[in-house]
């Protein structure tokens, strides 16, 4: 069979990363809307927080099906899908006039939201060449902050021409219009269900699970929701965090986090040509997550002065983000053939996990008034995620001669 071209390979790159950016476009589309969405519904920030928390939780709950139906129904059907889910979502948000549309709307976008990551993966896998994989899941991941980045400006902007409602029903059109144009090229997006691949021989659920239940798959999952653990503490108590620690004012502690995710995305597309080139991803993945929590420490111990706070945490958003195409080259290689969707499904769920599960925990910390103790428990984080990818590794290794074994 003939090896996709350059050509080839670019067009699903760029087809399958457009569809990653609109998932995050609409992870955060609502919640910069909350200021006028609270006060034209007239509910606090606590209930409006119980919608992304609710997002979250179906998102990380269906990720695994998703998987799994990835595997039985093949990934550009079910990637389609999720797409009319996410756009009904913003739709739905965008005609609410009451808190309890506007929490189903929540509910409908987080199940759109579940298919992104085992479509895209198994769409990638399959359809990119091997060498040029990295690149891949480098502008995979750089796509999916840009559409962190595009979220906030088009929804305040729209907002505040047309209202919080015109700015989502606005919302909804842009991802009708992407699911045309992807619609348009879905002949590149089309893989052969693993199920069908593996035909007779397939496994039945019992061994799925015990598939999923495995070490390797089990620590794959556990670094994914300690990433995110770092990444919701940064994002969403970073602000407050550097108020309260150095006294910073808003415009600078702004300034840092924008920072942090300018570096992030700067260092998944440089992670994209390491992984190219570098076989030891595993070491890749350590030195990048080492030189991150050892930043991080630094700015909690305030050893620096406030003005410091933008190149630092630009240093610690591209350390990590250059960790990222490498660590799903690690799960890749930890995914047995025809297993793709429902192994990245739940490996990726653990982000969704790690997202739902701290937050309180921060914001407690915030209201003891201890905001050293967020950025230490992000330093403890990925220091476990080093220590995670170490015992991937250590397995591999131990596993080797015992499968050469008679």
């Amino acid at each position: 069979m003939t090896a996709p071209s350059l050509a080839q390979d670019t067009k699903v790159i760029g087809l399958v990363a457009l569809a990653h950016g609109l998932s995050h476009f609409y992870q955060i589309v609502t919640a910069v809307l909350f200021p006028p969405i609270r006060e034209d519904l007239g509910v606090s920030y606590a209930a409006l927080g119980a919608t992304t928390a609710a997002y979250y939780v179906v998102s990380g709950i269906c990720q695994t099906l998703a998987g799994f139906a990835v595997d039985r129904f093949g990934a550009r059907r079910v990637l389609f899908g999720g797409l009319a889910l996410c756009v009904a979502g913003a739709l739905l948000g965008g005609m609410a006039r009451s808190y309890e549309v506007l929490f189903a709307a929540a509910l409908v976008g987080g199940l759109g939201n579940s298919v992104f990551h085992p479509c895209d993966f198994s769409i990638l896998n399959a359809r990119v060449t091997g060498s040029r994989l990295g690149y891949a899941f480098s502008w995979h991941g750089v796509a999916g902050f840009l559409g962190y980045a595009a979220a906030p400006a088009f929804g305040i902007g729209l907002a505040a021409a047309f209202g919080w409602q015109g700015a989502l029903l606005a919302a909804a059109a842009v991802g009708a219009i992407i699911v045309l144009l992807l619609g348009a090229q879905r002949s590149s997006l089309y893989v052969e269900p693993a199920d069908a691949r593996r035909g007779a021989s397939r496994a039945g659920f019992a061994d799925d699970l015990r598939l999923l239940s495995s070490s390797p798959v089990l620590m794959c999952f556990g670094y994914f929701v300690l990433i995110a653990v770092g990444f919701i503490a940064i994002q969403t108590f970073g602000v407050a965090t550097m108020i309260a620690l150095y006294g910073a004012n808003a415009a600078l502690a702004s300034a840092a986090l924008t920072a942090y995710l300018i570096g992030a995305a700067a260092g998944i597309f440089t992670g994209g040509f390491v992984a190219a080139r570098f076989q030891r991803h595993d070491l890749v993945a350590v030195t990048g997550m080492t030189c991150s929590a050892a930043i991080i420490f630094v700015i909690a111990a305030a050893w620096l002065p406030a003005a410091a706070l933008p190149v630092l945490f630009a240093a610690t958003g591209f350390a990590g983000g250059v960790t990222n195409p490498s660590r799903d080259l690690i799960v890749r290689a930890n995914t047995p053939s025809g297993a793709t969707g429902k192994v990245y499904g739940f490996v990726y769920s653990g982000l969704d996990v790690g997202s739902m599960a701290t937050p309180v925990f921060f914001g407690w910390l915030l209201d003891r008034g201890q905001p050293a103790a967020v950025l230490y428990s992000v330093v403890v984080a990925a220091a476990l995620t080093v220590l995670t990818v170490l015992n991937l590794e250590r397995r591999r290794v131990e596993a080797v001669p015992q499968a050469r074994s008679p």
